[in-house]
């Protein structure tokens, strides 16, 4: 006798959903994709391999505009799709769970509008972005690693040889640094090492943007200082080493030196190995060193104890046993200037002007009233139209914090909220931030456009720096297609301020203009920019948006730092580069150690990637849980 089949309502183990309320949220939802996709009027500008991306991301914005966790808590508790994976096919996400919220119901779901992408479609359009933007997968890794190529990679072959064999993909070039000749024999060295080694690697070229820094400071004495180097105990391990040449006849500095001192030539011309020079330095501290070598262009000598000399500080020669004839010498004129630094603190004020004015020292009366605030120039002088009071200032990386207190004729004044416990001292050439000011600064200065001549000749992509609009994008893309017309490089949009951020939807649309694209996010700027405590939530959402308008994304900004610079990483920046591996690329900075970083991060990823990917975890068969079986088993 055959079972009488359950009705719809007795086949839930949990007893039947109210169906109908999830129905009409999900179809609210729906009808916004489709109203901001039509409501968007530039579809025709986006390149044609493009457009289907450039439709899903519009969708994802306005998937995004609803606060949709109630309505996912109530799908996940009856086993449906929960829609946090929906980036890369928004519409097809939302359309099936609609399809099966229908046939739940009793009734079938009709509609005419098909998706821009599916399920498949959405990942082998990331994928193949990714391939055209960044080069071939590397064999048993899905991230690539690219590299920011030093100086020395110009005119050292192994290096970028050894780069590459260690697991680099795309080689950095920063046209903030270095010139064009540099930057062609660097770009040889890559092509001679990808013919030799059989590896593939693109070629990615950073163009400076504008800078936004403080002028110059007034020059202070002239003063050089001798340390030598000391272990955590204070102890000396290696004397500091000087150079001593004659006056008027400056030759170069043996290596290993870290001073350089004018003298005499009549009393260089006595000294010999193992005599000493004793003196009493500027501060009056008696000082003895030890002559090393000697030669027809100078005299080396070391000291085991920190000192200074100034011009007129008197040396006295030597020498074991013979009494010198003329012992006594003066140090020369030619010592450099150290650059003078302005002292900031909590509650200081401090005047940003226009003008190029050396930067100086608050200045007080006898009674210590101020008579004259600390003032510094900027680098971008506009800029000070464009702030208004209460806005806040960031210099040097974050480590001095200020609130635009009030608009002057030609000048600024900021008063200092936040430094270090006793102050800060704020040098020539430091970055400034203005996170919450809307700055009217073109992304391309005019180096940027003499290099863009350069580069469109000799890179895969090109790194839009200060990117902060729609217009800044076109404009590059404008620029690019004048100069080349057979091959547009890709554009990879450089996000490091909170103006590039908050635009990073318009802007990427510019971006599909030209047939790849890409996103870079510079998380150290963009930490001092957004505040530290946002910048996981920030980079975070990047990936999103990036994953939905299925751009590839390039992690950048302190990876593996302390590896690549001092050869031995902190367990912070392994587990961040880790993290990093949801990004498509991520990127080394330069170092001394940086081929063992390429190595270390290539390994990191190979061992990430069968965990994670983008925002899913993978259930990859684990060892421990083998381990943990086999011990109930033998138990």
């Amino acid at each position: 006798m055959k079972k009488k089949a359950k009705g719809i309502q007795e086949r839930y183990p949990c007893g039947p959903p109210n169906l109908e309320p999830l129905i009409e949220q999900m179809m609210d939802v729906r009808h916004d994709l489709l109203r901001k996709e039509m409501a968007y009027k530039k579809m025709d500008k986006v390149h044609l391999v493009n457009q289907k991306s450039a439709r899903n991301l519009l969708h994802y914005m306005a998937f995004r505009l609803h606060d949709l966790r109630d309505l996912q808590l109530l799908l996940s508790e009856w086993g449906l799709s929960s829609l946090g994976r929906a980036e890369r096919k928004v519409q097809a996400t939302v359309d099936t769970v609609l399809h099966t919220l229908h046939a739940l119901a009793g009734r079938d779901f009709e509609t005419k509008e098909k998706p821009p992408v599916g399920y498949r479609e959405g990942r082998a359009k990331l994928e193949d972005n990714t391939e055209k933007l960044l080069g071939e997968l590397p064999p048993g890794r899905r991230v690539r690693i690219m590299v920011t190529m030093p100086t020395e990679a110009a005119h050292n072959y192994d290096l970028v040889k050894n780069l590459l064999l260690g697991g680099m993909n795309c080689a950095r070039i920063n046209c903030a640094h270095d010139d064009q000749a540099v930057w062609a024999s660097i770009i040889e060295n890559i092509r001679h090492a990808v013919e030799a080694t059989g590896r593939s690697c693109k070629i990615h070229t950073d163009l400076g943007g504008p800078k936004l820094r403080t002028g110059p400071m007034a020059s202070g004495p002239k003063v050089v200082k001798l340390r030598p180097a000391r272990n955590e105990l204070g102890e000396t391990i290696a004397p500091a080493s000087a150079w001593l040449f004659a006056e008027g006849e400056k030759t170069d500095a043996p290596k290993g030196a870290s001073a350089s001192l004018p003298v005499p030539a009549t009393w260089l011309a006595q000294c010999k190995p193992g005599d000493h020079i004793h003196f009493f330095d500027a501060r009056g501290a008696f000082r003895r060193m030890k002559i090393k070598e000697t030669s027809p262009a100078g005299v080396l000598a070391t000291v085991k104890k920190t000192c200074y000399f100034t011009p007129g500080l008197i040396l006295n020669l030597e020498r074991k046993g013979v009494k010198i004839k003329h012992p006594t010498a003066l140090v020369g004129e030619e010592l450099p200037r150290i650059p003078n630094a302005i002292t900031l603190k909590a509650g200081d004020a401090l005047l940003l002007k226009k003008q190029p004015v050396e930067g100086s020292n608050a200045v007080f009366d006898k009674k210590g009233k101020l008579k004259a605030p600390a003032t510094v120039s900027i680098s971008i002088p506009s800029v000070l139209d464009d702030v208004h009071e209460g806005e806040p200032i960031w210099f040097d990386d974050g480590k001095i914090g200020g609130i635009i207190e009030e608009k002057q004729a030609g000048a600024v004044l900021v008063r200092i909220t936040q430094t270090k416990p006793g102050g800060e001292l704020l040098k020539a050439e430091k970055g400034i931030n203005l996170p919450e000011t809307k700055l009217n600064v073109k992304a391309l200065t005019d180096e940027d456009l003499e290099d863009l001549h350069f580069v469109v000749r000799h890179a895969d992509m090109v790194g839009l720096s200060f990117a902060n609009r729609p217009a800044d994008v076109e404009d590059l893309v404008h620029r690019m297609k004048a100069l080349r017309k057979d091959h547009v490089p890709a554009v990879v949009l450089k996000i490091e301020t909170r103006m590039g951020f908050d635009n990073l939807p318009a802007m990427l649309l510019a971006a599909m203009q030209a047939p790849s694209c890409g996103v870079m996010i510079a998380r150290g700027d963009l930490a001092i920019e957004c505040g530290f405590g946002r910048l996981a939530e920030v980079q975070e959402q990047i990936l999103w948006v990036c994953e939905a308008a299925h751009v590839p994304v390039i992690w950048a900004t302190q990876v593996l730092e302390g590896l690549a610079k001092l050869g031995l990483p902190t367990r912070a920046e392994v587990t961040d580069a880790a993290m990093g591996q949801r990004a498509e690329c991520i990127m080394l900075n330069k170092g001394g150690h940086i081929v063992e970083a390429a190595k270390a991060l290539a390994d990191i990823l190979l061992r990430m990637q069968d965990h994670q990917t983008k925002k899913r975890s993978l259930l990859r068969k684990l060892s421990i849980a083998e381990r943990f079986f086999n011990q109930v088993d033998e138990g």
